[in-house]
Order: C-alpha cells, then sequence, then structure tokens
C-alpha cells in the first residue's frame, strides 16, 4: 500500500484523498444511522453523543418486528420493487430498440416526445393518474403501485443510445440467415447491451424502493404498506421512541447498501459503456 502511493503522482495522490474524506463524509450518517438502532431513546438524545452504544440495545428491532408488520412491509417492498424494476427494463429496451433499430414514421418526433417527458415531474399528472388507476379498481394492489412507473422516457433514453451503438451489420446478417425480429432482438442484441440493463435495473430497483408519494397514495390498508411507507407512518404515530424510528429507517436503508455492493460492477460498468461510446 506504502509502495503504491510513492509511485503515485501528486496529483492523483490528493485527487484519492479528497475521494477519499468525501466518501467517509457520506458513509457518517449511515454509520450514525445503524449506531443509534442499537441505542436507547435517552442515549439517543445523550449529549455529548457518544459514538458506540455503551450497552448494546436490540429492543428496538425487537419492537419494530414484533408491534408492526414489518416483515409484510419488506416483502411489499421487495415486490413492488423487482417487479417495477424487471418490467420497466423489459418496457424500456423495447421502446429503445424501436427507436434506435426500427424505421417507420414519425420515429423521430416520437422519440424528442419521450426524451421531453422526462422534464416533466410525475407530481404535475399524479392527479389524473389517481383517478384513473382508482377507476379500474387497483388501489391498494401491487399492480397499481407497480404498472404506472413501467414506462419512464429516462430508461428509453439510456438504452437508446446502447442499441444505436450496434453495428447495422449484425442485425442485417441475422436477417439474412431467416432470424425474425425478436429473434434478433431477444437472442443478439439484448446479450450485447446487458450493462446498459443492469445499470437501468438497479436504478429502477432504488427508485421503486425509495418512492414515497405514489405509494402513500395507493397503499390504503396497513397491510399493503411498503418499508417506506411503514417508516414514516411510525413517525406519524405518537410515538416517543426515537430508536423504533431510527431503527425502520435502517432497515429500508440496508437492502439498498446491499444491492449496490452486490451489483456495483455492473452498475458501473452500465454507466460508463453508457457514457464513453467508440
Amino acid at each position: 500500500m506504502l509502495r503504491r502511493l510513492k509511485r503515485m503522482e501528486p496529483y492523483d495522490l490528493i485527487t484519492n484523498i479528497i475521494v477519499f474524506l468525501l466518501a467517509l463524509l457520506f458513509v457518517l450518517p449511515l454509520f450514525w444511522l445503524l449506531t443509534n438502532t442499537f441505542k436507547t431513546s435517552a442515549q439517543i438524545y445523550q449529549m455529548p453523543p457518544s459514538i458506540l452504544p455503551e450497552k448494546w440495545y436490540t429492543g428496538n428491532l425487537e419492537e419494530l418486528f414484533k408491534g408492526q408488520p414489518a416483515f409484510q412491509w419488506i416483502f411489499n417492498s421487495f415486490v413492488v420493487s423487482m417487479g417495477t424494476a424487471s418490467l420497466s427494463v423489459l418496457v424500456s429496451s423495447l421502446a429503445a430498440y424501436g427507436f434506435s433499430k426500427l424505421k417507420f414514421k414519425g420515429r423521430t418526433v416520437l422519440l424528442l416526445v419521450v426524451i421531453a417527458s422526462i422534464m416533466i415531474p410525475k407530481e404535475t399528472f399524479i392527479v389524473p393518474l389517481f383517478n384513473v388507476v382508482e377507476s379500474l379498481g387497483w388501489v391498494d394492489t401491487y399492480q397499481a403501485m407497480i404498472v404506472p412507473n413501467l414506462a419512464t422516457g429516462f430508461g428509453t433514453f439510456m438504452l437508446y443510445s446502447y442499441f444505436k451503438a450496434i453495428p447495422e451489420s449484425i442485425r442485417e446478417s441475422a436477417r439474412i440467415d431467416g432470424a425474425k425480429e425478436w429473434t434478433i432482438f431477444h437472442k443478439l442484441m439484448l446479450p450485447i447491451v446487458k450493462p446498459g440493463l443492469g445499470a437501468l435495473f438497479i436504478l429502477n430497483f432504488v427508485t421503486a424502493w425509495n418512492d414515497y408519494l405514489w405509494q402513500l397514495l395507493m397503499a390504503r390498508s396497513k397491510e399493503m404498506k411498503t418499508l417506506t411507507i411503514g417508516v414514516a407512518s411510525l413517525q406519524q404515530d405518537i410515538n416517543p421512541n426515537i430508536g423504533l424510528r431510527v431503527a425502520g429507517a435502517a432497515i429500508a436503508a440496508l437492502p439498498m447498501v446491499l444491492i449496490f455492493f452486490l451489483f456495483q460492477r455492473y452498475f458501473i460498468k452500465g454507466a460508463t459503456d453508457g457514457a464513453v461510446k467508440e
């Protein structure tokens, strides 16, 4: 390690130090959240605050899982997040492939409309969207939290650059060999853009997991709440136990950290491949 530092140029050394300090700064809130999970409310409010618990207390987690349907909230979050991420990647890849490889009238105009939709915040059309979902009788169901988030302009635009970079000669060769359009898309094109699919899946999963407003409108019963909504409801209840709320926030944050560490190489590869094309 010391030899590697000595071989570094001064600019690289300073850059690495700055990146390390910034990473440490961003990790501190998560560290505080995890340590306070194992503190009593009195220890959390203690001044000056202690870095580590004086005595590790597990009562917050016990109360969270015994007094609240936390396991059901976690299950709901995984169902909604996995369903949204998987299906939205499929929809975005189909749309991106169509815009990049298929020729049809009005393609450029439609693509511009899709890209322009990225600039429209969801809050502007959430009322008519709610009316549509309510008229379908989907309120307080999984499909109400999944289906409206499947078609995204960002996902289509992100994968469009991947498909566009694939030489047209590959597709033409497959057509000469007798491959149908779906076969070309499914067996030839998708494996090539796999890094982009992985990066988009992670982004969509995190977005769905942390979604608050739409899930709050759709989840009416306590059993249909996701973990994000369930933790927020703990903060709204008349409950002086700040440790219980911190424990809920920590449980909600951990899956995101775990998923990033498990798939970070796919995420980084997908992001860099999408930014730099030969």
